[in-house]
């Protein structure tokens, strides 16, 4: 069954077209793939990334990515879907080698005189929102109010249950939405009611 992309939505049938012409050899025709989608994924990276450079580095690396794939994209799910899929575990990949060079960064600090360390290093605690977000609840915020995709498009993308994503959503909304009460903000309308 072929669905309808919602990242094409202002270019019906033109991602598919992109698509099959790249298949037939045609690069040329991946320009079109990227101007439609470069933006929305740069987003997407920088949000789970929460580093302007690391998202630059990573979009650059998915379309390589998907260039090399697209053999195996099927038109059972959406072009958008299998691309935001592409970048999600290309973040996640992304993520597990910072935290390994965190971890060696630590190994190395402890192993040093304080007198040598780098006070920029010590406590680099960042106070923005989406900083105090796992990647997982990062990518759901993002997959669902952001690009508005469905829970069945979502798990496609994080290759995961539909129902547990819709619920993992739910007490996610609940959290945020309690926290900005705590903290006497206002809560963006789509988080205050649930989708």
């Amino acid at each position: 069954m072929e669905r309808e992309d919602p990242g094409a939505k202002n270019y019906p049938g033109l991602i598919d077209e992109a698509v099959d012409k790249v298949r037939t050899g045609d690069r040329e025709a991946f320009r079109t793939i990227i101007h439609v989608f470069e933006r929305q994924i740069y987003t997407y990276c920088y949000y789970i990334l929460k580093s302007r450079e690391e998202a630059e580095d990573a979009v650059q690396d998915v379309f390589v990515k998907v260039y090399k794939e697209l053999g195996r994209y099927e038109k059972k799910v959406s072009f958008s879907a299998w691309l935001y899929k592409v970048a999600y575990h290309h973040c996640l990949d992304q993520i597990r080698k910072r935290k390994r060079r965190i971890r060696l960064l630590s190994l190395y600090k402890q192993q040093q005189p304080r007198a040598y360390m780098d006070p920029g290093l010590e406590n680099p605690v960042e106070s923005l929102f989406m900083d105090q977000l796992t990647p997982e609840e990062s990518n759901l915020l993002i997959l669902k109010v952001v690009e508005q995709y469905s829970f069945e498009e979502m798990g496609q993308i994080m290759e995961c249950k539909p129902a547990s994503l819709r619920k993992k959503y739910e007490r996610l909304r609940k959290k945020l939405v309690q926290q900005r009460t705590n903290e006497g903000g206002r809560s963006h309308e789509t988080m205050a009611k649930s989708n």
